[in-house]
C-alpha cells in the first residue's frame, strides 16, 4: 500500500529540531517558548489537591463550569465584554487545538484564508487539512506592521477567514485600535470570519495595551478568540487553553472540539479555576514581571555584536546577527550558534512562506531565570 500524505510538505517542526539540537550539544535552550522556572505554589498545590480529591474523570465537553466562569469574569474585567460562560467560552486541551477546531469548523474546500507572515506554523497545516488555501501577506519588514492596502487587494469572494496574532509571535508587534478599525472596515460587507490568536495577551510592555478582539464590538461578532492558560500561568506542559466566540459560532466550534479531544484535563481545570478565583489580579502583574526579564536580557546583550529593538510584547526577542555572520542564512546561523556557542534559537525564516531577502534574524525566548539570562548574555557577548 502507498500512503498518500495529506501534508506532504510538513516534517518535524523547527521547535522540535532545535530543542533536540540543544539537548545534543548541552546548549541553553532559548528556542522553544517555555519558562525554565516553575508555576506558583498555590496553583501546583491546587492540582495536587484535586487529583487526591478524585477529580480525575471526564469534565464537561465545554469545560469545567467554574473555570469558564473565571474566564468570563476576567474578560468582563479587562475587556468590558460580558461574555456568557455557558454559551461563549470553551476550554480546550491547548490553544493549538482551539485554533485547529476553529479552522476545521469554518474553512471549507476551496476557501482562502489570509495569514500574515511571519506566522505561527500550525495555521497552514490546519487550513490544508480543511481543504482551504492560505494566502500569505508579509508584514512590513522594519516594524512588522500590516500593509492594509495589500490586504485589501487579496480580498475576494473566496476569502473565508482571516487569522491575526497580537501580541505577535515571533516579532512582539502589536495591533493598534486603528488596525482593528481598518480590518473591520475592509471586511464589513463580506462573509468573512476572524480567528484571533491572543495567547500572549498579558505580556505587553512599556505601558502599552493589548487591543483584544474581545473589546471590539463589531469584530467580535464574527470572531473566535483563542488564549492560553499555559502561557499565562507558566505551565505550558499542562496544554490547557480556551476559545471565546459568539453563541452561534461557539456551537459550531464545539461540534469539532467534541470529536478532536472531547474535553481538557479535569484536575488541571479545577486547579486553574481555584487559582483564578483566589488571585484574579495575578495577570495584572505579568507585564512588569516579563518586562524585567526582557530588560535583563537586553542589558546583558549591550556588549554583543547583535543588534535589536527591545520586544514590545510576548516573551520573545529578535536579534539581528548580520554583523557577526552574514555568510550564513538564519537556519545555518541557528545551528552554528547552538553547536559552537551553546545557545539555541529559532530562525525567523521558518515563519514565512517566502522569507524576505537580506533578513538576518533569530528569535530567542527570555521566559527564563535570571541566571539563565545572565549566562545567555555571557555566551552571546563572547561571539
Amino acid at each position: 500500500m502507498v500512503l498518500q500524505s495529506k501534508l506532504p510538505q510538513v516534517g518535524v517542526t523547527i521547535f522540535t529540531q532545535m530543542s533536540q539540537l540543544a539537548h545534543a550539544h548541552g546548549a541553553l535552550n532559548l528556542s522553544q517558548g517555555f519558562p525554565d522556572f516553575d508555576a506558583a505554589e498555590p496553583l501546583k498545590d491546587a492540582l495536587q489537591r484535586h487529583v487526591h480529591a478524585g477529580h480525575n474523570q471526564y469534565a464537561a465537553m465545554t469545560g469545567l463550569a467554574a473555570l469558564r466562569e473565571q474566564v468570563a469574569s476576567k474578560i468582563s474585567r479587562l475587556y468590558r465584554n460580558p461574555v456568557c460562560p455557558e454559551q461563549e467560552v470553551t476550554i480546550t486541551p491547548g490553544a493549538t487545538q482551539a485554533l485547529f477546531c476553529a479552522i476545521q469548523a469554518l474553512v471549507r474546500s476551496g476557501d482562502e484564508v489570509i495569514v500574515f507572515d511571519p506566522c505561527y506554523d500550525s495555521y497552514e497545516p490546519a487550513v490544508s487539512l480543511a481543504g482551504g488555501r492560505c494566502v500569505h501577506i508579509a508584514l512590513n519588514e522594519h516594524d512588522f506592521s500590516v500593509d492594509w492596502q495589500q490586504f485589501a487587494k487579496v480580498l475576494n469572494d473566496k476569502t473565508r477567514l482571516v487569522i491575526i496574532n497580537s501580541p505577535h509571535n515571533p516579532s512582539g508587534a502589536l495591533l493598534s485600535i486603528a488596525d482593528l478599525n481598518q480590518l473591520a472596515a475592509l471586511i464589513r460587507e463580506r462573509d468573512i470570519y476572524l480567528l484571533s490568536d491572543e495567547v500572549y495577551e498579558h505580556l505587553v510592555f512599556d505601558g502599552q495595551l493589548h487591543n483584544s478582539i474581545l473589546a471590539h464590538d463589531e469584530l467580535y461578532q464574527r470572531a473566535c478568540v483563542v488564549s492560553s492558560f499555559g502561557k499565562t500561568y507558566h505551565v505550558t506542559g499542562w496544554k490547557t487553553g480556551y476559545m471565546v466566540a459568539p453563541p452561534k459560532l461557539t456551537a459550531e466550534l464545539r461540534k469539532v472540539h467534541q470529536y478532536v479531544s472531547f474535553c481538557a484535563v479535569t484536575p488541571m481545570q479545577y486547579a486553574l479555576a481555584d487559582f483564578m478565583l483566589a488571585q484574579p489580579e495575578y495577570v495584572d502583574q505579568l507585564p512588569v514581571f516579563y518586562q524585567r526579564k526582557r530588560d535583563q536580557l537586553c542589558q546583558a546583550l549591550e556588549g554583543s555584536r547583535f543588534t535589536f529593538t527591545p520586544s514590545a510584547s510576548t516573551y520573545f526577542q529578535l536579534l539581528d546577527y548580520r554583523n557577526i555572520r552574514d555568510d550564513l542564512n538564519d537556519v545555518q546561523m541557528a545551528q552554528w550558534l547552538t553547536r559552537e556557542h551553546g545557545v539555541a534559537s529559532i530562525p525567523l525564516s521558518v515563519f514565512y512562506q517566502q522569507p524576505p531577502r537580506d533578513q538576518y534574524l533569530l528569535r530567542i525566548c527570555f521566559a527564563k531565570r535570571a541566571d539563565t539570562l545572565a549566562l545567555a548574555g555571557e555566551k552571546l557577548c563572547a561571539i
